[in-house]
């Protein structure tokens, strides 16, 4: 059964709800339920040998959690001696029996149910007559690994998230990020370093500060285990959205992986993983999100610790938080003399060119370019995103860069790679094929510059050629009879006096000597004009679209007057028949 089918089954369990509940609060049942079915067909194989040696410990009085994990082959377990299947054997007392059987999980597994605020819901359910109904719908779905494997599960979630986004009106892109788009970011992250992945038992660390469901960590995950099924990947995370992190938190459990890694809260305002650092990192913040909520605290460490935290460099604007994620993953990235990190985070174009020099965002490029963060930026074509079908763009970002790449940027265009999807999602109208993904990771791995046709795909760029001197170009002022005005005291004594309404701004590129820039380009015009050097800025931007775009001449005129013509001839012989 493949996951859309998968989820249609499950969705009719909508059939039962309606009227009892609103369309928007179908999820608060069928999610939590979901999760129960699947870790109750999880748990089935060994439920008897853990109830088993739960009774023989207990009689010998010796802790049995140790055991009772080994025994269930899981990073979890559940000592009632009830289950789904079993739940349906007495209707008159589902609601204690389902109580009952929740609290038989091991602590994790409770917790999850809390974030769901499940208990709410059976209450509510058992009131409308329903909860036995809805919990015979879902014992009755085999939701057990050898029919669904974890990665088909994961998107069976993805895929009900996303139906209930739509009809409350909610945002089911702030939930998760397309598998594809996943893949290639995975690709970009791993492919430096396939020879050290390869080895026998290597661990290593991945962090998503915005997990969502846990898709980013999962794909990260079966990734490495195809390459090399004796790796090991940590995942850590954290989510601030209740039911994101509830789903998350089951999904790392089925996998194994230690739960207490997944946390709760604002990343910005509540780290919770404080002072760690991580081999590699994954992460879709949402984009455009003001932090309007957390400033107090932002401008608190930025102002306080300032480069001992995370916001050193500077602070964007409050109606995005965009770059404040790329600081945090900056903060997180294990020192170079300690093997370094790399990381990937989807951003849209806000983040590439907004603010002047001197500005938050542009101190925050200057950072990233002038410490040789910046591996590479990747293009993606627009409606690529279940809930927005703006440009988007992969950054990939290290500090162990290979010595090829060190001092330099790649920008590769990938915005004509896609296929049109078959039916589509929200906002997504355009996939990934393997192949396209195949292409973009080869030309990043490569570290090349491409053409298709004449049109550039890939381009390597110098860190300093993303750099500018904003200067300051004063105009002398004038009396009314055009007379320079001096000024009388100070420091300026003797010296002409600037016009403020003739003031202006000049972009000098790093690369070119300030004074030669100004000789060439302004004084020609301006003869009068003088450079403020108090007022000169260093600034940053990636005109990413600009150093892409591909001039095409217009087509002679004679061309498009003989068009013009034949247009005009046409429209005059249709008058001419309707006037007949």
């Amino acid at each position: 059964m493949n996951h859309q089918s998968l989820s249609a089954f499950i969705w009719s369990v909508a059939d039962l709800l309606r009227g009892d509940y609103k369309q928007s609060e179908y999820g608060k049942v069928i999610l939590p339920f979901t999760v129960l079915r699947r870790l109750d067909c999880v748990l089935e194989t060994t439920k008897e040998a853990v109830l088993a040696e739960h009774a023989n410990k207990l009689k010998a009085d010796i802790n049995p959690e140790p055991f009772l994990l080994r025994k269930a082959g899981q990073s979890f377990y559940n000592i009632s001696p009830l289950d789904m299947k079993k739940l349906m054997g007495d209707q008159d007392h589902i609601r204690e029996n389902l109580f009952a059987y929740i609290q038989g999980f091991s602590e994790a597994v409770r917790d999850i149910f809390e974030r769901f605020d499940f208990y709410t819901q059976v209450e509510r359910l058992s009131k409308a007559g329903l909860l036995y109904q809805v919990t015979e719908r879902f014992a009755n779905v085999d939701l057990h690994p050898d029919k669904v494997s974890n990665s088909q599960m994961g998107l069976v979630f993805e895929e009900l998230i996303r139906k209930f986004a739509e009809i409350s009106n909610e945002t089911a892109g702030e939930h998760f990020t397309p598998r594809e788009v996943i893949r290639l970011m995975v690709n970009l992250l791993f492919i430096e370093d396939d020879d050290v992945l390869a080895k026998p038992g290597v661990v290593r660390t991945i962090y998503d500060p915005t997990a969502g469901t846990g898709g980013m960590l999962s794909v990260a995950g079966e990734y490495l285990h195809e390459h090399n099924p004796d790796a090991r990947l940590t995942m850590f995370g954290q989510e601030l959205n209740p039911e994101s992190y509830a789903i998350c938190k089951a999904d790392m459990l089925i996998k194994g992986q230690d739960v207490a890694n997944i946390t709760f809260g604002n990343t910005f305002s509540d780290d919770g993983h404080l002072h760690k650092k991580f081999d590699y990192m994954l992460s879709n913040p949402p984009f455009g999100v003001e932090w309007k909520k957390v400033e107090k605290e932002v401008r608190k460490e930025h102002e306080t610790q300032g480069y001992s935290g995370r916001f050193g460099p500077g602070l964007p604007r409050v109606s995005d938080g965009s770059l404040l994620f790329l600081l945090h993953l900056i903060s997180k990235m294990r020192p170079a003399v300690d093997g370094g990190s790399r990381f990937g985070i989807v951003l849209n174009g806000s983040p590439l060119f907004t603010g002047a020099a001197g500005s938050g965002e542009s101190e925050i490029r200057r950072y990233v370019l002038e410490n040789d963060l910046l591996e590479a930026i990747i293009g993606l074509p627009t409606d690529m995103f279940y809930n927005t079908g703006i440009s988007t763009y992969i950054w990939i970002l290290s500090n162990r860069k290979p010595e090829h790449r060190k001092g330099l940027v790649q920008l590769i265009d990938a915005s004509g790679y896609w296929q049109k999807m078959r039916k589509s999602l929200g906002s997504k109208r355009k996939e990934l094929s393997d192949e396209h993904i195949t292409e973009i990771t080869r030309l990043f791995g490569q570290f090349i510059e491409a053409s298709e046709g004449k049109k550039p795909i890939s381009r390597i760029f110098k860190n300093t050629d993303f750099g500018y001197h904003t200067i300051t170009v004063e105009r002398p002022l004038r009396d009314e009879n055009g007379q320079i005005v001096l000024a009388t005291k100070g420091k300026q004594k003797g010296k002409p006096q600037p016009d403020s309404s003739l003031r202006d701004t000049e972009n000098v590129p790093l690369s070119e000597d300030i004074e030669d820039y100004f000789k060439r380009e302004v004084l020609p015009h301006v003869p009068d004009a003088w450079i403020d050097h108090n007022k000169t800025k260093v600034g940053y931007e990636i005109p990413f679209n600009r150093h892409f775009y591909v001039f095409e001449p217009p087509r002679p005129l004679a061309e498009i007057d003989a068009d013009l013509k034949q247009c005009t001839d046409r429209i005059l012989t249709m008058i001419k028949g309707l006037s007949a």
